[in-house]
């Protein structure tokens, strides 16, 4: 049985606690925990083995999973437990991740500020992989020297760390200066718009799973059109910077005022 006051969220991770029935004299080999896929649909394995806790990361944000619990030993399968609600966070908060950075990457401030130690461009991403709902996150820059170009945007899990975002077919970024921005994805540079950086700048990520769609701000205004469209899959938040820039990012925001997502589709995790 799932033990209700054991159990929790935190974040996008659920942790899950369970004990044989109190009256229960039968031998327990182990156990499986499952879980739905936060839309209700089909439930899922996520441990099997002997303990009697699990935490399960890398859920979607602002959903509801359905959990259950059964034993098993050498004369088979128990009956399921039943079933525990549990809601992850509404919002993302996330930090910059130092495992999958480029070792030119120094990060401080809990993870959440960067900066490079080389010249070239080095690529960090963030340690919350989306793959549905809306997100926001904003960057401000802290200290921008020289005129360099940092890349904002979203990535996949193996993007290229050693070269600006966007330039390979795993990142879809704006790069901006202080005067003018572009998009990039496949090293194609797109949509040149006015308005760039300065120390000081925020820079805003807005990430649409229900329209499929990638957007900018600079300093709470949009930057050109929609930046790319069919978004689908699991992206990483993601930027690239050298030596000159430093930026602070900011996690667990709301959507801004002037969006209006769309009608969500109502069509992952180890322990």
């Amino acid at each position: 049985m799932l033990q209700l006051e054991e159990c929790c969220t935190i974040n996008n991770s659920a942790t899950l606690s369970w004990k044989q029935p109190p009256l229960s004299t039968i031998a327990v080999d182990g156990y499986i925990l499952e879980l739905d896929d936060g839309n209700g649909g089909q439930y899922r394995e996520v441990y099997v083995g002997t303990e009697t806790i699990c935490t399960v990361d890398g859920l979607h944000y602002n959903s509801t999973y359905m959990s259950r619990v059964k034993a098993f030993n050498a004369s088979g399968v128990g009956q399921y437990s039943k079933t525990l609600a549990m809601q992850t966070s509404e919002i993302a908060w996330f930090t910059f991740d130092p495992a999958s950075a480029h070792p030119d990457i120094i990060l401080s401030n809990d993870n959440l500020t960067v900066t490079c130690n080389s010249y070239d461009d080095r690529v960090v991403m963030g340690n919350s992989g989306f793959s549905r709902g809306v997100h926001y996150w904003e960057i401000t820059v802290d200290r921008y020297d020289n005129h360099p170009d940092p890349a904002f945007g979203v990535a996949r899990g193996d993007v290229l760390k050693d070269v600006m975002l966007g330039k390979d077919d795993r990142a879809w970024a704006m790069y901006v200066d202080n005067n003018r921005s572009w998009f990039m994805h496949n090293n194609s540079h797109t949509n040149r718009a006015d308005g760039g950086v300065s120390k000081g700048a925020t820079v805003g990520v807005l990430l649409d799973f229900t329209r499929g769609i990638l957007i900018f701000l600079i300093n709470d205004e949009q930057q050109g059109p929609v930046a790319f469209e069919g978004i689908e899959g699991l992206y990483y938040p993601a930027i690239s910077l050298n030596r000159n820039v430093q930026v602070t990012l900011h996690t667990g925001l709301p959507i801004p005022d002037f969006y209006t997502p769309g009608e969500a589709d109502l069509s992952g995790s180890v322990c």
